[in-house]
């Protein structure tokens, strides 16, 4: 399986690479985590970062790793994750702290978005939200998402937003 290149006007959306484990194990080593299942120890963090990119292998869809098209900064992370307790593939991400606050995410996610309507003609992909990820809440809706309290997610109290790819076409 080779892992796509998307590109929107400020990111570049790649395979991952083991570089970008660190910033992932600083993340879950961080109090921000805690809406992902953080804090983790590193090998906690390896644990979950190498089965998300499994899934390039095993599902042929899986997490980009995001860079700043203009200075080449790894940014963080968007894309497609689909564990074992999932109920339905999930439009997810994480940007780095410095990165924060620019639209990345949802910039990346809307390419991840159209990508996934156009290789595998879903018709819609979930995000999964602990109830107090108002950033992520806030993103998922921006981008389209609409809250969906009929749709199971993970953990009891998670937010589950439906993203409607048909109106992409």
């Amino acid at each position: 399986m080779t892992v796509p290149t998307l590109h929107t006007n400020r990111l570049t959306l790649r395979a991952p690479k083991l570089a970008d484990f660190d910033h992932w194990a600083a993340f879950f080593a961080s109090d921000r985590s805690i809406h992902e299942g953080g804090p983790l120890t590193r090998l906690g963090a390896w644990r979950v970062w190498a089965a998300d990119v499994a899934l390039w292998l095993l599902k042929g869809y899986g997490p980009f790793g995001v860079d700043d098209r203009r200075t080449g900064d790894y940014v963080g992370e968007v894309g497609i994750y689909h564990g074992e307790n999932f109920p339905a593939p999930e439009l997810g991400w994480f940007v780095l702290p410095e990165a924060e606050g620019k639209g990345y995410a949802a910039e990346a996610a809307g390419a991840v978005k159209r990508w996934a309507h156009s290789t595998f003609g879903w018709a819609h992909l979930v995000s999964i939200i602990a109830p107090a990820n108002e950033r992520s809440i806030a993103t998922a809706l921006r981008i389209g998402g609409v809250i969906d309290p009929t749709l199971p997610g993970i953990d009891p109290g998670d937010v589950v937003i439906a993203h409607d790819l048909r109106r992409l076409a």
